[in-house]
């Protein structure tokens, strides 16, 4: 029997014999479409979301960041250009600093007192017990009620002056009245912001960090207690670090929130919040703008306020959250 030649078998080949396998289409027209899907899916779903977040949060900005370069009283045209002089005056005044060194404690407080607190709360009452889902409402009530509620309910308890208010009456009904205050006088105003922020806010901490627990296997912790691990050891070795990305979350929230700090402030103390060294970023940018119809200079507080929060949000998203994110984004091949 003759062998065939090399020629025949490449041309028998060639033709589609049993033993012959289809040449791959090549993927790049297939890859291209896929990346236009993909594509059109972002602009469809991100679309409506970016078009209200440049009208209504970027449009804005930039208009305020503009009319800072004029002085402007809210009526007309912007015809005075002043250049960066509202700037520098916000920049220059002490008052200003004030405000900021404000906003900065009440974030720093708010974190070492509503965290530890409110991870204290939440683990007992992640634990069966009778009356845990009524708890868990009234805990959380002082968070849905609006911050004007609040200030006005707050201000008839610590009243508007040494003998006023709910608290002083209650001190001398007991016998108690050397401790009698001017509360939201100086000295114990920001004090007392703290303390309103803390009742207002733990609730929404509380019950974020109980969601947070729910996604935590019951299986480490009994595994746990079977090698004899109490309680405490137990949420300290294995719940706490697996609601670190929780905790982070709410850090994050709480930051940008003590930032923004504005209703308590306005409503609480009104006019009287820089006499009493109380007020934010916020309160002195509507107190010092739209009070004094000075809105080209409240615009350029705006912004000052807007950079120190994109500032520290940045920086917070850099070197705190960037573990977390970095673990939400996948790999698109």
């Amino acid at each position: 029997m003759s062998t065939p030649a090399p020629a025949a078998l490449s041309a028998a080949a060639g033709a589609g014999g049993a033993g012959s396998r289809p040449v791959p289409a090549r993927p790049a027209k297939s890859k291209r479409s896929g990346r236009g899907r993909t594509r059109a899916e972002i602009a469809i779903l991100l679309g409506p979301a970016l078009i209200v977040f440049v009208g209504f949060v970027m449009a804005p900005m930039a208009v305020a960041a503009y009319s800072g370069f004029y002085s402007w009283n809210g009526y007309g045209p912007l015809t005075n250009y002043v250049g960066f002089d509202n700037y520098k005056e916000v920049l220059s005044d002490p008052k200003f600093f004030t405000a900021l060194k404000n906003n900065l404690f009440i974030l720093v407080m708010s974190l070492v007192l509503q965290g530890p607190l409110a991870i204290v709360i939440a683990l007992l009452l992640n634990r069966k017990m009778r009356g845990r889902s009524t708890l868990r409402v009234l805990l959380f009530v002082p968070y849905v009620i609006s911050e004007a509620i609040v200030g006005v309910g707050w201000r008839l308890i610590l009243g508007t002056g040494k003998e006023g208010g709910a608290l002083n009456a209650l001190l001398r009904a007991v016998g108690l009245d050397g401790l009698q205050h001017y509360w939201l006088n100086k000295g114990t105003a920001v004090w007392v912001l703290l303390l309103i922020c803390t009742w207002k806010y733990l609730g929404y901490a509380i019950i974020l960090f109980l969601a947070g627990m729910q996604g935590i296997p019951e299986e480490l912790s009994e595994a746990a207690q079977v090698d004899g691990a109490s309680f405490w050891r137990v949420q300290w070795h294995i719940t706490l670090p697996l609601l670190g990305p929780t905790l982070r979350i709410w850090a994050f929230l709480s930051i940008i929130g003590s930032l923004q700090l504005f209703d308590l402030v306005y409503v609480v103390w009104g006019k009287a919040a820089p006499s009493v060294d109380v007020s934010t970023m916020a309160s002195y940018m509507v107190l010092n703008g739209r009070n004094t119809l000075r809105y080209g200079f409240g615009n350029a507080a705006a912004v000052v306020m807007f950079l120190v929060s994109l500032v520290i949000a940045l920086a917070y998203q850099r070197f705190v959250l960037r573990r977390d994110t970095e673990g939400a984004t996948t790999d698109g091949n």
